[in-house]
């Protein structure tokens, strides 16, 4: 046709060069693939012939049992696994149960990797399962997870290289072996011992010795007395019974605790808050939940000004029903520099649902804001608080110190940038503030 112009011919030079990774070493690939979990290892078989059977020689296994077509499948492909591996190295196995496709005793897997120079065990038993004796015994264990163990009775323990230690939901008929695996780690570093109520253990508190622990993490229903000078973190969840006791001199650096109330008429008693306070006195970072310092507010209501001279960093959850305690809050951290507040809703607490939201307000200015507040991050999970441009205003205005005020909140669109005109025509105390909205 006439007037009508032909298309450039467009040639395209195709490269049969293999791609960089197919080009290393195979030890290097096994190294990379050891990284991603067995199913996309596996995946990679289809990539080329070289290929097809690189993903057997990785020393690690992770699966999930149902995500197999059957239980006879998943055992199947870990006996396979572990005949490929008969004298090879293994350092990572990680296992997911659900029994309710079927049982099977994995004690001769776990005695089969403690020999091979297992690094990281990580087992979700899901049925209490005798653990084999010989994980009392493994030299080159690093990191141990067990979920949904039952724990024989130990007579000897010797884990010379563990450092992270995760219990949850186990069972173990004596406290001794608890204390057995933690003696018997000369290099742990984190400890975490979590319950559920369908486990149990001696009404005896946990003896915790170590030289060397750094984080212990405890919920609710563990008892613990703590002997351990390097200790930096302690966390832990409680109900009205204060669930640890520190015995060295020293106490760690930061503190994290959670009250759980079942009820209103089981709430602590006042040498349970005075006890909590006085551990708070003692730390620099403190990450509170709404419900303890519920709990302390109430308790200093009649009584003078709390005051917290150590903590320089705080984390804190309020209900915006409860924002009223912050400036008691405030006043009580005299020399505060790092400030992260999260507001949410109480959706379950139908008596507040007929109450109108409340602004913070301040008698004074907190010393805190006045001579050593640095940084302020406010967090919410919940729609636009009625009073949050008011306490922003409010940070922005008095804070003399400020560098950073984060606001990690959510607007839509159009109030998103109504929200930034008013946030930025807001005066700053700090001319050195920056101001990010995340």
């Amino acid at each position: 046709m006439v007037g009508r112009k032909k298309k450039p011919k467009i040639w395209v030079k195709v490269s049969h060069e293999e791609d960089k990774i197919s080009q290393l070493p195979e030890h290097l690939i096994s190294e990379i693939l050891y990284h991603l979990s067995t199913k996309d290892a596996v995946r990679t078989s289809l990539l080329s012939t070289k290929w097809r059977y690189l993903w057997q020689s990785v020393p690690g296994l992770d699966l999930v049992s149902y995500k197999f077509s059957s239980f006879d499948a998943f055992v199947s492909f870990v006996e396979s696994y572990f005949g490929f591996h008969r004298e090879s190295w293994i350092r990572k196995l990680r296992l997911r149960f659900d029994y309710s496709q079927g049982m099977r005793d994995i004690s001769s897997w776990i005695d089969a990797v403690s020999t091979r120079r297992i690094q990281h065990l990580d087992v979700n038993y899901r049925g209490y399962d005798k653990t084999p004796l010989s994980i009392y015994t493994c030299e080159t264990l690093v990191h141990l997870r067990l979920c949904g163990a039952d724990l024989p009775n130990a007579e000897f323990v010797s884990l010379p290289c563990l450092k992270i230690m995760h219990l949850e939901d186990i069972i173990c008929s004596e406290g001794t072996t608890l204390e057995k695996l933690i003696s018997g780690s000369p290099v742990l570093e984190d400890l975490t011992i979590i319950r559920s109520s369908y486990t149990y253990y001696d009404r005896k508190a946990i003896q915790v010795r170590s030289h060397t622990l750094k984080r212990i993490d405890i919920n609710e229903g563990i008892h613990v007395v703590i002997d351990a000078p390097l200790l930096q973190c302690l966390r832990t969840d409680m109900y009205s019974i204060k669930n640890f006791r520190i015995i060295t001199l020293g106490f760690p650096s930061k503190l994290d605790i959670d009250m759980q109330l079942m009820h209103l008429y089981l709430r602590p008693n006042e040498s349970v808050i005075r006890d909590i306070l006085t551990d708070i006195s003692r730390v620099r970072d403190l990450v509170i939940s709404r419900n303890t310092w519920k709990e302390i507010f109430l308790y200093s209501q009649s009584r003078p000004v709390l005051q917290f001279r150590n903590l320089s960093r705080l984390n804190v959850r309020f209900d915006i029903f409860d924002l009223e305690m912050l400036p008691t809050l405030l006043e009580s951290c005299t020399k505060l520099e790092s400030l992260v507040l999260e507001l949410f809703k109480d959706q379950s607490m139908r008596r507040h649902e007929e109450k109108r939201e409340m602004n913070v307000m301040f008698s004074a200015v907190p010393r805190c804001l006045v001579s050593s507040l640095k940084f302020v991050e406010l967090k919410r999970s919940i729609p636009r608080y009625e009073g949050e441009i008011e306490l922003i205003r409010y940070l922005l205005k008095n804070s003399r110190m400020l560098q950073k005020l984060s606001l990690n909140v959510y607007y839509k669109k159009k109030a998103k940038r109504d929200f930034l005109i008013e946030l930025d025509a807001m005066p700053k105390c700090s001319s050195a503030c920056e101001v990010l909205v995340l």
